[in-house]
């Protein structure tokens, strides 16, 4: 209670400082429609997406500080606020919306339109946020030293650091510049093949990685032992499962394949194997995954949400100073209502009252769970994906009990779960960035609206990019794997149709289960076990680089904390960058343009110069990293 009462912000209370101007608007809302779609692009590939809070604040610096030669950390920390919304705001949308095209390619129903993808991303993102804003009293200002917020402190850390804004927002650039060139030249000129595999002869294996930079750069940030997981699950599934379901079944015409496994290895090698099997098991192995995090959690959930309501009831926000306004509650009230009414009466929205009333209970609870749980355990390690499996589970069995069943109910079933997933993510999203503005001295309010318009731009432009992105290549496919939107039309299905491999799918449960009593963390685990190994390699690269910079001895720590950080904010601008050219490169492919600037087949490499070709494009990636993180020349920030 004292370290509240101590505190001081950055910004005191009684002084006006430039904070939302039309800069910081225009800033803000191009940045969440950039990581938007960049992390859409990167989430559908790898099945997790990065924080945007850290590179949108330093590329605000850069811009505001630097080219325009302002000084205002408050403007600054309104763009990341705005920008921060998008990259949340895809997350949840791209987990469970990429079902419903699945089940359009399937002839199902009718594919889904941009204005029922953008009102379902909309209405859910305006609900993370208003669910947040009576929690701000109690969690970040009462319980201020007790919830340490790491990303959002870490933010705000980074925004004091002004004076290096200008040096590091040319990182970030630089990694978006470099990356989109190398993501250029691989998919769009395809001068090299965009991997490399290795197979042995009377082996069923497969082994290889691939050479994308925002790939590599996913790696990199999330560290060697997230990395190695899910390596390892890619050695489990690739170098083990394939090879026995080949060894033991090749004369075996096994559901859900339709010819005998042999031929199926036969036509299209271990990767044809992965696709029909050991899909369903990494799927078994997720949704377990999803459900033993929620379940670990569980006790710490229930205490957070009753310390929450706790906090609330006890804690009208009496501060009338600037750094204490927040949205009216009224405003709160009415919005809450308006938006229910909205999820039930919206004709594009195939939700009933039943459903719109599972969404407000279920939503305001993990909204609360989110946003506390982020300020003590950090963003990353949020059951986000666990919430939104027990969500789509409870809903689709009231749905098919109480007569809404078929078709419509699968739909409503990941209608209502898109919009939970989505609040817990802005939820926790809302919570770092009020966190970042409470350390900084800015005027929640003015943050609160922030949110509210990056929520609005990133809703506003994730239908287009899904529509695109599906158009060019196809959710499921192997550009575009979408484990998580597979994942919940497996578990809509199963309970609705019952029409799945069980066998598999079970595998892929108890061998989470194993996993996790081996003390190894299920989820990314079961997310290599998903992917294929050659994306888990590249992963694997990338923690590989950040082991390498984290043993290296160092002296001067401040140095070694610089490094790992360039490196940071560089693999952020490589994962824009990339993302930002594979939506370039859809474009393309929609209208059928990607064939003019192909060049593979006119050099006519053979395959062991084309796998060279490969290999030294992925070790420039590498160099690229290195030359922005170790080398990089620091004498001025001395």
């Amino acid at each position: 209670m004292n370290k509240q009462k101590d505190f001081k912000p950055y910004i005191p209370a009684d002084r006006i400082t430039p904070e939302f101007t039309v800069t910081s608007i225009i800033m803000g809302v191009i940045l969440a429609v950039v990581f938007g779609a960049a992390n859409a692009y990167l989430g559908l590939r790898v099945g997790m997406t990065v924080s945007a809070s850290i590179p949108a604040a330093v590329l605000a610096m850069g811009v505001i500080r630097v080219i325009m030669r302002k000084n205002s950390i408050l403007e600054s920390n309104i763009v990341q606020t705005i920008g921060s919304a998008g990259e949340s705001l895809a997350a949840g949308a791209i987990f469970t919306l990429p079902a419903l095209f699945l089940w359009a390619a399937e002839g199902k129903m009718e594919t889904p339109s941009i204005i029922e993808i953008t009102l379902i991303a909309l209405l859910g993102g305006l609900l993370g946020v208003l669910f947040m804003v009576p929690l701000r009293s109690a969690l970040i200002v009462r319980e201020h030293g007790i919830l340490p917020y790491p990303e959002g402190t870490a933010c705000a850390e980074v925004l004091l650091a002004g004076e290096e804004g200008g040096a590091n927002a040319s990182t970030v650039f630089a990694g978006m510049g470099i990356a989109a060139a190398f993501k250029f030249i691989i998919d769009g000129l395809k001068i090299v093949p965009s991997e490399v595999s290795l197979r042995v002869k009377g082996f069923a294996g497969e082994i290889g990685t691939q050479i994308y930079p925002a790939v590599m750069s996913v790696g990199y940030i999330c560290g060697p032992r997230i990395s190695s997981y899910m390596f390892a699950g890619g050695l489990v599934s690739w170098l083990v499962l394939i090879p026995a379901i080949v060894l033991f079944g090749a004369d075996l015409t096994l559901y859900p394949g339709t010819e005998p496994i042999g031929e199926i290895f036969a036509a299209k090698g271990a990767s044809g194997i992965w696709g029909s099997y050991i899909r369903y098991i990494g799927a078994g192995a997720l949704a377990a995954g999803g459900i033993i995090s929620l379940a670990k959690s569980l006790p710490l959930i229930i205490r957070t949400f009753r310390d929450a309501i706790k906090g609330m009831k006890g804690s009208q926000n009496l501060d009338t100073t600037r750094t204490g306004r927040d949205l009216n509650f009224g405003i709160i009230l009415g919005g809450v209502a308006l938006i229910t009414l909205a999820i039930w009466l919206a004709p594009p929205i195939p939700v009933s009252l039943l459903g719109a009333v599972i969404v407000v209970v279920f939503g305001f609870f993990f909204a609360t769970v989110s946003s506390r749980m982020v300020g003590l355990v950090g963003s990353s390690n949020n059951p986000v994906s666990g919430m939104a499996i027990a969500t789509l589970l409870i809903a689709t069995i009231i749905l098919k009990f109480t007569g809404d069943g078929g078709i419509h109910g699968m739909q409503g079933a990941i209608a209502i779960g898109s919009i939970i997933c989505i609040v817990a993510a802005i939820a926790g999203d809302t919570s770092q960035d009020l966190k970042t503005g409470y350390l900084l001295g800015a005027t929640p309010k003015k943050q609160q609206i922030g949110e509210l318009i990056g929520v609005i731009a990133a809703a506003l432009a994730i239908g287009g990019v899904l529509y695109l992105l599906n158009a060019a290549w196809g959710f499921g496919s192997d550009q575009l794997g979408a484990p998580q939107a597979m994942l919940m039309k497996m578990i809509v299905e199963g309970v609705m149709e019952n029409n799945l491999p069980w066998t598999l799918v079970f595998i892929g449960v108890f061998l989470a289960v194993a996993v996790e009593i081996l003390g190894i963390p299920v989820l990314p685990f079961a997310i290599g076990v998903y992917l294929p190994v050659q994306l888990n390699a590249c992963i694997m690269a990338g923690g590989l680089i950040r082991l390498g910079l984290d043993r290296k001895k160092e002296q001067d720590e401040k140095k070694k904390s610089s490094i790992i950080s360039d490196g940071i904010l560089y693999c952020s601008g490589m994962i824009a960058g990339e993302g930002l050219v594979g939506i370039i490169l859809a474009i393309l492919a929609v209208f059928n343009l990607d064939a003019v600037i192909d060049l593979s087949g006119k050099l006519g490499l053979p395959p062991a110069a084309a796998n060279i070709g490969s290999l030294l494009v992925f070790a420039l990636v590498i160099l690229s990293v290195l030359k922005f993180s170790l080398w990089r020349k620091r004498k001025e920030r001395k």
